[in-house]
């Protein structure tokens, strides 16, 4: 594991390429032939109307977005896929095989696990992940000589796969919920993602330092189980002071609902609110399971929500009000989650077909909300606001998606968003731009040029330990 991973962005004073893209999706609108010019690795003009490309810039063919951002992820969930598909169950027995591939991570194997799993985002368009992170200790609780070894093979792992990073790092302290001051004990599984205090959880997430321009650090609430009530205000207000994001899966099973009303005699959104967790700098991960004063509260709060269609069917979790979400006022990004699958432009999709399938009506987003949802809002929510949009000042990070494969051939170019959106999948993203340096390129990872070789050799070592 790198001990000073590089950022994937240039520095300040350096000059960056110029590409021509053939479409761009810039204001909700594709635009034809493009030119985006870059320095510092931010977008220094912007330009269309140019039929070709000129002296000297990269063509970029397809339609070319704001770099996608992941806004929920947990990167060694990605070792689940397939093993979790053989019989029935329910989360509860999915969280079981989850336990199992946790306590075999080391730094290092996870070093090399979520650098073929970020990798393979980079290869989906994704320019930047919000890692919900709380894989902290040794197996049985002890602390690593650097407290905070896995967090920093973590961000290592993003700067070795070109994607910037938000680190959530995540309070989680108890097994379940007992009373307003007191949790369950952790068990033997969850004994490594606990620091037993927020104050103490504090003490370690002040000491992480990103070690390159492509990483930021934020903060995370487990759950309302994993981290009781009297411990909620310390984790909201050390995020308040740095101004940085906050996290928190909220309501995903009806569990946790019945478990919150049995023990605190309101709903995990209500206790939440009533301890300053909500609020524009804080994220609901999932918001399954709501009721309509919970929505009010999120949406009159500008608590942005990050939904995960794709991990919420797979687990059979149910479909959140994502429609009543945005009617309320609460911003929506989209998140993979257990890495079910690694797409955001199936997540995007996903969220629309499900309200469809839930209301037996079509159309509660338009194609460019849902990819807003994917690049501006994720950004937002993660942390980098100066990304998800195709404009000068803004960082350099966009993704083109092919309109010439077998998925995507037909439509006319103006419905390119349309078609990225209803039909294209990651297998159609041809180039990644990160600070305007391309990771990917026609396809293929410039510094892991063997994704698959990647990722399956650090899951089957890992599954070896």
């Amino acid at each position: 594991m790198p001990v000073t991973p590089r950022s994937p962005a240039p520095g300040p004073s350096l000059p960056g390429p110029v590409y021509w893209a053939e479409y761009a999706w810039i204001g909700g609108t594709v635009e034809p032939g493009t030119v985006i010019e870059t320095a510092g690795g931010r977008i220094t003009a912007v330009r269309t109307g140019a039929p070709a490309p000129p002296p000297g810039a990269e063509p970029l063919r397809g339609l070319t977005v704001p770099g996608l951002a992941n806004a929920h992820s947990h990167a060694f969930h990605r070792a689940l896929r397939g093993t979790v598909q053989i019989g029935s169950g329910t989360f509860w027995t999915w969280r079981r095989v989850m336990y199992s591939v946790a306590d075999r991570l080391t730094p290092e194997s996870y070093f090399a696990l979520a650098r073929a799993v970020y990798a393979e985002m980079a290869l989906a368009g994704i320019t930047a992940v919000g890692e919900f992170h709380y894989l902290h200790h040794a197996p049985g609780g002890a602390p690593y000589e650097d407290p905070n070894a896995m967090g920093h093979a973590l961000m290592a792992a993003a700067a070795e796969a070109g994607v910037r990073i938000t680190l959530l790092d995540t309070c989680y302290l108890a097994s379940g919920l007992l009373s307003a001051r007191r949790g369950g004990a952790l068990d033997r599984h969850q004994l490594r993602f606990g620091d037993g205090s927020a104050a103490a959880w504090a003490e370690r997430a002040a000491a992480l330092r990103p070690p390159g321009d492509h990483a930021r650090v934020g903060a995370a609430i487990h759950s309302v189980r994993a981290v009781p009530a009297a411990e909620l205000g310390a984790v909201a207000d050390w995020a308040r002071e740095r101004d940085a994001p906050l996290h928190v899966h909220l309501s995903e099973q009806p569990a946790e609902n019945d478990a919150c009303l049995a023990v605190h005699g309101r709903t995990p959104t209500r206790l939440l609110a009533d301890h300053g967790v909500l609020g524009p700098r804080t994220t609901a991960v999932h918001a399954t399971h709501l009721t309509d004063d919970d929505i009010a509260l999120l949406g009159d709060s500008g608590t942005r929500v990050c939904m995960c269609p794709t991990t919420e069917r797979d687990l059979a979790d149910g479909i959140g009000p994502a429609a009543a979400l945005t009617r309320a006022g609460s911003p929506l990004c989209l998140g993979s989650d257990s890495h079910a699958v690694i797409d955001l432009l199936e997540e995007a999709r996903a969220m629309e077909l499900d309200e469809r399938l839930r209301t037996r009506a079509r159309g509660h987003w338009t194609a460019s909300q849902l990819l807003r949802s994917a690049t501006e809002f994720g950004q937002a929510a993660i942390g980098w606001p100066e990304a998800g949009r195709l404009e000068a000042g803004r960082l350099a990070d966009f993704a083109t998606v092919a309109l010439d494969t077998v998925r995507t051939a037909g439509p006319p170019p103006r419905l390119g968003a349309e078609t990225a959106v209803f039909a294209a999948t990651a297998a159609d993203v041809r180039h990644t731009v990160v600070g305007g340096r391309h990771v990917v390129r026609d396809g293929v990872h410039r510094s892991v040029p063997d994704v698959p070789a990647a990722l399956a050799e650090a899951i089957q070592q890992g599954a070896a330990r």
